[in-house]
């Protein structure tokens, strides 16, 4: 499952956890179990545990960007992954960076709202999200909360997912990955589509705590595929089956939504 071409250089574009579990360090964990390269341009620096976000410092946008451009016009990029984005400045760079680097398929996660309910992305920005990055999403990652907040459709259920994604393809996203995590029942749905038709990915719901950085690490792992060159859905089938057993093996840590065990694969060889 996870053998790959060891190539793939993802550009991730979001914010730093403290702790660990999401944001950059999960991003980076994540693209390097399955054998990618990860660089970042970090977005914002949080203060951050299993408990909650307790403080988020932004970066300068021209420090953003230059971050990026460094990235970009020495390494290269074979996809970028945006996250914690935090308002309608960075959106709106983020947007014009993924302009220069055209042809570079973007996996944009939404990241609206933190795992402890924290707001991370405010009413403008949300708006340029739909705006600016959809179209130029080649998957975008939304859960049930933010299909809501991008929609204005209520997503109570696998059905309403899947209307909710058909607004989302006509706001101009090439796919989009809608995760079921928030939709109660004991099988968790998660709904690739594409114009051309759609691909589910179930499995039981683990009764776990443990769930910090499961968006983050699902979108940088789907990201990883598309940057080696797999299909899409052959990406979000691997992203989706390292992600449910990074779940299953969680550490333990923290007295909050703790942290996935993102090094799993290394006790495998």
């Amino acid at each position: 499952m996870m053998t790959a071409d060891p190539k793939g250089r993802v550009l991730i574009i979001a914010g730093s956890d403290s702790g660990g579990g999401a944001g950059i360090q999960a991003d980076i964990k994540t693209v390097t179990m399955l054998g990618g390269h990860a660089a970042t341009a970090i977005t914002a620096v949080t203060v951050q545990n299993t408990l909650g976000v307790h403080g988020v410092h932004p970066i300068p946008p021209a420090i953003i960007a230059a971050q990026a451009r460094a990235v970009l016009e020495d390494i290269g990029a074979d996809a970028i992954k945006t996250g914690m984005l935090g308002g309608l400045e960075t959106v709106e760079l983020v947007a014009g960076l993924l302009d220069e680097a055209a042809g570079v398929p973007a996996v944009i996660d939404p990241v609206m709202i933190a795992k402890g309910g924290a707001p991370l992305l405010d009413e403008a920005a949300i708006s340029a999200v739909k705006t600016l990055l959809i179209p130029r999403a080649a998957l975008l990652t939304p859960n049930a909360p933010e299909a809501e907040a991008l929609t204005g459709l209520v997503c109570a259920a696998t059905d309403d997912l899947r209307r909710a994604g058909e607004v989302l393809l006509g706001l101009g996203a090439r796919a989009v990955l809608m995760k079921g995590g928030h939709v109660p029942g004991e099988t968790v749905t998660d709904v690739l589509m594409t114009p051309d038709g759609e691909t589910t990915f179930e499995g039981p719901r683990l009764d776990t705590r443990h769930t910090h950085g499961t968006g983050c690490t699902l979108a940088s792992a789907c990201a990883a595929g598309l940057a080696q060159g797999l299909p899409l859905t052959q990406a979000t089938a691997r992203a989706w089956a390292y992600v449910a057993e990074a779940m299953r093996r969680a550490p333990g840590l923290g007295g909050g939504h703790g942290p996935l065990d993102h090094g799993w694969p290394l006790r495998e060889r």
